[in-house]
């Protein structure tokens, strides 16, 4: 739809004009709401699920919450820490001293 399009355009816009980089959008698709929720003087029973993965600073979820918050589009807003994965070093292959594995057979 060209109006959920338009939502998600000013989002990302905001967004990376906050210092914030996108990596990634996913459609989780149009759902059944858990409960209906009032905003904006209307009742709404669906709504259009979706995800942005996104690095940027912490301060920006503040501001982020307000903008969606005055959104008429936006009716639920959620951010979620993503954890960072720590990745290890290879430290090589570690060589094995044949000489004690035949001195430990007999």
């Amino acid at each position: 739809k060209p109006e959920t399009a338009a939502v998600l355009k000013r989002t990302v816009e905001a967004l990376m004009e906050r210092g914030a980089v996108v990596r990634n959008l996913e459609n989780l698709g149009e759902r059944s709401l858990p409960y209906k929720i009032s905003k904006h003087k209307e009742r709404h029973r669906r709504g259009g699920y979706f995800l942005i993965d996104l690095e940027g600073p912490p301060s920006i979820v503040s501001t982020m919450m307000d903008h969606l918050g005055r959104d008429i589009d936006v009716i639920r807003r959620a951010f979620v820490k993503h954890p960072v994965s720590k990745t290890e070093e290879c430290s090589g292959i570690i060589p094995i001293n044949y000489e004690d594995k035949l001195i430990a057979k007999k």
